[in-house]
Order: C-alpha cells, then sequence, then structure tokens
C-alpha cells in the first residue's frame, strides 16, 4: 500500500525523510520504503507519526478523509 499521505503531512511540515527517520529511530531508507509501500509500517511508527501530525491513524492509511477522529 502506498501512503500519500505521509509524504503529504511530512511535506506540508517542511520537513524531510531524513528528519522523519531520525524521530522514529530509523534510517531514512525504512523510511521512505514506508511512504512507497514497500515496507509494512510498524504500529508504534504510525502512532508516533499520528502523534506528531495530530491526525488519525486512520487518515494515514487512507481509511477516511477525516483528520481527526469523532469524538
Amino acid at each position: 500500500m502506498y501512503f500519500q499521505r505521509l509524504r503529504d503531512l511530512r511535506e506540508d511540515m517542511d520537513m524531510n525523510q531524513t528528519q522523519i527517520a531520525k524521530m522514529l529511530n530509523t534510517s531514512q531508507t525504512v523510511y521512505s520504503r514506508y511512504e512507497r509501500g514497500f515496507q509494512t509500517i510498524p504500529i508504534e511508527h504510525l502512532l508516533i507519526l499520528a502523534d506528531f501530525y495530530d491526525v488519525s491513524t486512520d487518515y494515514i492509511l487512507g481509511r477516511t478523509n477525516n483528520k481527526k477522529t469523532a469524538k
């Protein structure tokens, strides 16, 4: 699965893949694979990114177009 939203969110924050990878304690290569869908993103990384970008995990995964979960 290709996660265009990961790239869009990162670019909206004016960050590069290396900066995000460092935050996740992984390599830029691994993070690039997440964005391109060549590697499954671990739940731990998904949760960190959702908190960092202040969006729901469902939004990142493309399951909804709402950035926030309903409360």
